[in-house]
Formats: C-alpha cells, structure tokens, sequence
C-alpha cells in the first residue's frame, strides 16, 4: 500500500524543513523519500522458488518498448455490481460541482461516502477541491478523490485539504506502465474500512488482505497476489524523476506547456470545451471538434501522417471534443508546437461536411 502523501511529523528535521514551500493557502510539509535520490539497483538472481520467474532475455526486451495508446489496433495482437446505492451528481458536460450543489446533495442523501474526480480527462475539467473536504466532514462523511489525470501534474494536498482517500493511475503523468493503482487512506477511512460488518465481494479488492500485503500491520506479510515487480521497477524510476524535478517544478512544468498548448490551439481557431479557462485541466485539453468534421478523421490523419496519437472524446464528451494530453515527461513546449502543427495540416486535409 503506497501512502502518497503522509502526515508530516512534528519535527521535521533539517532536511524536509528546508523542503517545505508555500503554495497560497497549503503547503508541501512531506519531502520525497530518501530513496528515491539513489540510483535503482537489482541484483542479478535465479528465481527457483514458486514465482515469479525469471524473465527470458525476448521477454525482457519486450519491456522495453515504446508505450503505444491502449485502443490502438497494435494492441489487439493480445485479447451498482457491488451493492452500494449510488446518487449521481449530473451536471453539463465541462463544468464544475460548488460547495453549495454538493451540501444540497449531502443533505438530502446523507451517503456515508462522497467521490469526486479531480482530474476529469473525458471533459478536460479540474475540480476544484478546496472546502469540500471540510463539507464533508460536517456531514459525516468521507471524502474520495481520484487524481488519476492530475496527480504530478496539478498541486493537490490530500491532507490539507481533508482528503479521507485519495487514488491514482500509474500510466498518466507519471510515465509508468499501466496496471498500478496507488491509493492513501487518513486514519478516519482506515476506521472505518477496518470497523465494516461484511466482507467486501471480492477477495482482490479486499483492503484489509492488501494492507497485509505491503506490511502495513507489522513484520508480518500475507501473500495476497503477486506483484507486478517490472512495472514497479518503472514506477520507481518514474517517482525519482518527478523527486529529483521537484513537485513544484512540475506542476510550474504542465501549466506552462499546457498555456503554450493553448495559445497554438486558439492560433488555429479551435475552441475550447471547457469555457472557464480557471477549471480547465492542465494535464488534459478538450477542444470542440470544429463544425464539418468527423473527429475520426482528424485522429486518424494526425496518426498516420505524424505519428501522433490523440483522441476523441469519452462518455459525455463523446463525438463533440478532441483531447490532446501534455502528461509527464510529454508536457514540454516542443510537443505543443508538434501536435498544432499536426492539426494546422489535418484541418486543411480532412474532408468538411459544407452543409
């Protein structure tokens, strides 16, 4: 279990004292680990117990390759279920919830359990998450937030901001391989995941078992799958880039690519899904497909003729929006200038629909 963002001690210490920067009304009190200032080291092992295995030198090579989108047709070479009563918050596709729309829904459903997504990649839209945690908190309840489009990417304080369980992905801007979810839980969510009456419906999601996994109770570990030990090799690495960068560099990072983004985007005269330019992701940018095209056709000559992959829009963005990701190590200036260009010459390819 990887705990992202721990409480600070109340003696820091010489080192993470000298870490600690203002960011407006939060802080960052949590310096990176020490470990990750140390080059990564594997010892070379014959692994003759029951798994893992060692992996064959093509195997091995394979792991190496380039990252590919997850839709693409390289890919496919390889091939309310859990009871909870669920009250959906609707809003317009592109905007935001408000601390008043949220409490006006807490207390007419009173849930045990509160989640919003910080980093909404389908619409292009960053939640803002001052108060909310707070708000909950009043209500009785907890607070859950995914930051798999944001985090690394965009400033988030999971304690400050009252945050009981936060969530990620590995595979967006931390650059890792897809497959690894990190998640924090405060002492209050701990509580009450600890305190349930029954079982959770499924032995892999089974928090207790996963705890146990990663030593969080102690000495004592319990095998509850099998690691996914390359991809955390690259996990790792990729956590020691953004620790060697510094958090704040990059954030400072996404946000100005993603300006440069936007001022080649409105050079083209595309429009921006998201209207209020201070709740639009800096990670991910939504512009509505412009009137007369398909956005297939779009994607598909920005692909072939450049090598670039973005894509269109998800659920309730779907067929309206392209989404063009500055993520990670891909959120530099020189990128913008390659995918604009790339949609300057598709816009004057592409077939228009006149009518």
């Amino acid at each position: 279990m990887f705990r992202m963002l721990a409480k600070a001690s109340v003696t820091l210490g010489s080192r993470a004292a000298s870490w600690v920067r203002n960011m407006g009304s939060h802080q960052l009190l949590v310096p990176p680990p020490e470990a990750l200032s140390k080059p990564l080291s594997i010892p070379k092992r014959l692994l003759l117990g029951p798994g893992p295995s060692n992996l064959a030198p093509r195997v091995l090579a394979a792991g190496s390759l380039r990252m590919i989108g997850h839709m693409q047709k390289e890919m496919f070479q390889i091939a309310e279920r859990i009871g909870a009563r669920v009250h959906q918050m609707i809003k317009k596709p592109g905007e935001h919830y408000t601390l008043q729309e949220v409490e006006e829904g807490l207390a007419q459903h009173k849930p045990v359990l509160l989640f919003l997504t910080h980093g909404e990649s389908s619409t292009g839209v960053l939640q803002p998450l001052d108060g909310f945690g707070e708000l909950c908190h009043r209500y009785q309840c907890l607070l859950l937030v995914d930051s798999v489009a944001s985090l690394g990417g965009v400033p988030i304080y999971m304690d400050q901001q009252g945050i009981d369980i936060l969530y990620s992905g590995s595979q967006k801007v931390l650059n890792a391989p897809p497959g690894i979810s990190l998640i924090s839980f405060n002492d209050k969510a701990k509580s009450k995941v600890y305190s349930r009456k029954t079982k959770p419906v499924s032995f892999y999601t089974d928090i207790t078992y996963l705890s146990k996994l990663w030593g969080c109770e102690g000495k004592t570990r319990v095998i509850h799958h099998t690691l996914p030990v390359i991809s955390l090799y690259c996990l790792r690495e990729s956590l020691a880039l953004i620790s060697e960068q510094g958090l704040e560099n990059s954030w400072r990072r996404h946000r100005e690519a993603t300006a440069h983004l936007h001022k080649c985007l409105r050079e083209l005269g595309l429009k921006f899904f998201v209207k209020d330019p201070e709740i639009r992701l800096p990670t991910i940018t939504t512009v509505t497909v412009p009137a007369g095209y398909n956005w297939r056709d779009i994607v598909s000559y920005v692909l072939d003729h450049f090598n670039i992959e973005i894509s269109g829009g998800l659920g309730p963005s779907e067929d309206k929006v392209l989404r063009i990701g500055l993520l990670g190590y891909n959120a530099t200036t020189e990128n913008a200038d390659r995918v604009a260009e790339a949609l300057r010459e598709a816009l004057q390819h592409c077939p228009k629909n006149k009518l």
